[in-house]
């Protein structure tokens, strides 16, 4: 978790643009400010049931949440550093620097041009009406609505336009879904549709049962997807029979949904 000085830190715009520049912090927030809602979900959020067991983080389901995101938009911003005709993509690169698999790089993460075009992707430097904490990439990050979190670059550092496409580490031997363990895989992007329940109840020290008042229990959870597509419809399933839960109104394109059923 590197530690930024957000006065002396520069955002560097590098690569085959046409007008290549560096932006401040300060600068970054006199731009037109957008505040959004996104749920940010991890890749590996539920691969704790994965067989054999990753050794790293081995999330059950927690690895979930939304806040409200304050930045401005990127695509102006590649706009003005105008890429050149031979651009294929934008790369995304971090101060974090460490090793995965033996191999020592700087995370980084890479989008295509058009991919920037249609998502609603911010550069952040506020979260829940709060400066980013160092924890969350103070002082500056992407946020990719929609997609899984790796895509969300933290401790931004450099945008560069590549002219072939990007081959970070983080980028071509991670987050792949496989099928086998030779498999290639195709790339993690789009938030798979999933849903959680808040668990009712008080639980049992020792059995993790969980006990509840005799009476309707009333049963609140959320329930979300990638790519901005809504949640239409969520179902409880209660002795074999699945019965349609209710939804509140979903204001927010990217976050998630509250649903209760009693």
């Amino acid at each position: 978790m590197p530690l930024l000085d957000s006065v002396k830190h520069r955002l560097e715009f590098s690569g085959s643009f046409e007008t290549p520049f560096e932006l401040s912090i300060e600068e970054i927030k006199a731009m037109p400010a957008v505040t959004m809602p996104v749920t940010m979900e991890c890749a590996g959020n539920g691969r704790a049931g994965v067989s054999p067991r990753s050794h790293s983080m081995p999330w059950m389901y927690e690895a979930v949440g939304t806040s409200e995101w304050t930045g401005t938009k990127l695509a102006p911003l590649i706009e003005r550093a105008c890429p050149n005709n031979d651009v294929v993509e934008i790369s995304f690169t971090g101060a974090d620097y460490g090793y995965d698999m033996g191999e020592p790089h700087f995370f980084g993460r890479s989008l295509r041009l058009a991919q920037i075009r249609e998502l609603d992707v911010l550069l952040v430097y506020a979260m829940n009406g709060a400066p980013l904490l160092p924890q969350h990439g103070a002082p500056l990050r992407i946020i990719v609505p929609g997609w899984y979190g790796m895509a969300s670059v933290k401790w931004l550092a450099n945008i560069k336009a590549l002219t072939k496409p990007y081959d970070g580490f983080q980028q071509i031997k991670t987050y792949q879904f496989k099928t086998h363990k030779d498999d290639v895989g195709i790339p993690i992007q789009t938030i798979r549709v999933k849903s959680l329940m808040v668990p009712p109840g008080v639980p049992d020290w020792s059995t993790r049962k969980r006990f509840v008042s005799a009476g309707a229990v009333d049963l609140v959870g959320r329930a979300w997807s990638g790519g901005g597509t809504p949640i239409n419809k969520v179902e409880v399933e209660i002795a074999g029979d699945w019965r349609p839960a209710k939804l509140s109104a979903n204001r927010d394109r990217y976050a998630w949904q509250k649903w209760t059923f009693s």
